[in-house]
């Protein structure tokens, strides 16, 4: 099958794959079901069938869709400023709003029991973490080199400490069943995690 991007996937695909994150955030992967998506879709399971052959391709769909829409989404936001740390909060704050109108796509943050499914799918989280620390990184690099980021670390802890910061505030919105404001609040995050690794001089 031919691999799903932000470019190639249909309205009917792309509306598949929202309610494939809806049933996965509220049941998770054994949840996930041809039948179950077909009731959620309100039509047939041969209707499903003619624009994924498995749930498998389904999943991979969803996952490789917000692979290739990363770098997308996030491109102009933070192409506009020059200061890392306004590129820091641009990346951040694509992502929240994203998350916000896509609330149905924050399995994909956690991956919940969608790891050792299959190999397939492994790969696609592999590619969907990689192009995460593909936009994050040199955002984070250009920070330490000019002086706005703390070097203490080296950019690859740092990285795993914005990231882990960032996980656990969304798993903190969802344990929250969605319900508090997160561009509000991601915004106060955003603002803490830059005092941590600001240098004094920034």
């Amino acid at each position: 099958m031919t691999t799903i991007t932000h470019q190639s996937i249909s309205d009917r695909q792309l509306e598949i794959i929202e309610a494939a994150g809806k049933i996965l955030s509220a049941s998770g992967v054994s949840g996930l079901t041809i039948k179950n998506l077909a009731k959620e879709m309100k039509f047939s399971e041969a209707a499903l069938y003619r624009h994924f052959s498995s749930r498998e391709e389904i999943i991979l769909a969803l996952l490789n869709y917000l692979a290739s829409s990363i770098s997308e989404r996030v491109e102009y936001s933070i192409s506009v400023y020059e200061h890392p740390q306004d590129k820091f909060k641009a990346l951040f704050r694509n992502q929240l709003q994203f998350f916000n109108e896509n609330p149905h796509f924050v399995v994909a943050v956690f991956s919940d029991g969608l790891m050792e499914e299959t190999n397939r799918i492994n790969e696609a989280i592999s590619r969907l973490l990689s192009n995460k620390m593909a936009v994050l990184m040199p955002i984070l690099m250009l920070g330490q080199q000019s002086g706005t980021f703390t070097n203490a670390i080296t950019t690859e802890e740092l990285m795993h400490v914005v990231m882990g910061a960032f996980r656990l505030f969304m798993f903190k919105w969802r344990l929250a069943h969605f319900e508090f404001d997160l561009v509000r609040h991601g915004d106060n995050m955003i603002e803490s995690l830059l005092t941590l690794i600001r240098t004094k001089s920034s």
